[in-house]
């Protein structure tokens, strides 16, 4: 879906979108030329637009965390970023080619699976790893907020979405679940991210808070505020970087209910 958008942007006059998918065989020859790729039977997802074409810099780029060409508020560049993350989690591999004025051509290729695979695999060890609680994920960045639930959803954690902290508020009181992760943007409209965290964990409805940052004076006003030991996710950050501090907070919070521990948090100002 990723990149058809995209390649819907490249055409705004109109063109033509091709997509196919393919069994192939990549050969030595092949992955000799294309560093970690490993030889053997894959399924090729081509995804092939008539638009204005990339030039070689955006082409080495483009897969980079918050790299974008789109104007500002039109794209998060988190897009792109996500769609290799997931391509290389799954051992796979994609190919680029693109002639500016031409079109783009993007060829995924994921490994082929000869076996038959088991209903309870990693996804299902997931969700079930994540029954008891549920991330509420609160993002004023619609774009970003969507393409960061559709990344932790993926993972097979339960994930709630708000705006601001009063949508995120109303939501933790008509929640069944326990929510057991706040992921926050620092500065938000009205109410911020701190003083959101601080209602939440008062109220009994948070067990713990992983705030994301951008590097503005604005964050950092808000960030001195917070507890030396604060989990902090700065922007721009990568699909892994993400899992990795969420995981990591989860962890720690399951640590400290053993521990009968509470999760530190400091009030604003204080």
């Amino acid at each position: 879906m990723n990149l058809a958008v995209n390649a819907r942007d490249a055409m705004p006059h109109g063109g033509t979108l091709t997509v196919t998918l393919a069994n192939v065989l990549l050969e030595e020859e092949y992955t000799r030329r294309h560093v970690g790729v490993r030889p053997g039977r894959y399924i090729e997802l081509s995804v092939q637009d008539t638009g204005c074409g990339m030039d070689a810099e955006t082409q080495a780029r483009m897969f980079d965390p918050f790299f974008t060409t789109k104007e500002q508020g039109k794209g998060t560049g988190l897009g792109l970023s996500t769609v290799y993350g997931i391509i290389k989690e799954h051992d796979g591999h994609v190919a680029v080619e693109s002639v500016v004025g031409t079109g783009t051509v993007i060829r995924i290729y994921l490994p082929r699976v000869e076996e038959v695979i088991e209903e309870n695999g990693r996804a299902s060890a997931e969700h079930k790893r994540n029954d008891a609680g549920a991330i509420l994920l609160v993002e004023d960045d619609k774009q970003l907020r969507s393409l960061v639930a559709q990344l932790l959803r993926s993972e097979g954690y339960e994930v709630l979405e708000a705006e601001n902290g009063n949508q995120a508020l109303s939501l933790s009181e008509r929640q069944v679940t326990p929510i057991q992760l706040l992921v926050t943007d620092i500065v938000m409209p009205g109410m911020s991210g701190t003083v959101l965290a601080e209602k939440l964990l008062a109220s009994g409805n948070c067990r713990a808070v992983l705030y994301m940052s951008g590097y503005t004076g604005g964050a950092t006003a808000h960030r001195d505020a917070l507890p030396t030991d604060a989990a902090i996710l700065m922007k721009p950050f990568s699909p892994e970087q993400l899992l990795d501090r969420v995981r990591g907070s989860l962890d720690a919070l399951r640590s400290n209910t053993a521990a009968g521990k509470v999760a530190p948090h400091r009030t604003e100002g204080k």
